[in-house]
């Protein structure tokens, strides 16, 4: 098992702030961020990698959640949403996520994030 299915199933504690039937979503323990969340399919998907088309519900799911989520941390207005993938992208879990980052305030709207 893989600690996003482990938090997805309530077996490790996290800040989860945002679920639905297909998506978790829960505060990032390393943020690169003021607001860095990472939204996760509930269904255990390796990498972008290993998506197919049964998929494309689930992974739609993440987009509805990313609009949500920002709406709830106040950011709507202006965020960053990133996958990274396999290692050679940064990818560190191998359970597919998306990260929500924003800079409220900020006016560097555009800040380079390379891994996250």
């Amino acid at each position: 098992m893989c600690i996003f299915c482990d938090i997805i199933e309530k077996k490790v504690p996290s800040e989860i702030m945002y679920e639905n039937e297909q998506v978790v979503a829960f505060h990032d323990i390393r943020p690169k961020a003021p607001v860095h969340v990472l939204i996760v399919p509930k269904k255990h998907i390796r990498s972008v990698n290993d998506i197919t088309e049964s998929d494309t519900a689930a992974i739609g799911a993440l987009f509805f959640a990313a609009q949500t989520v920002a709406e709830m941390m106040g950011v709507k207005d202006g965020y960053k949403i990133a996958f990274n993938v396999e290692r050679k992208g940064g990818q560190l879990i191998d359970h597919v996520h998306m990260h929500l980052l924003a800079w409220p305030g900020s006016q560097e709207g555009k800040k380079e994030v390379a891994f996250i």
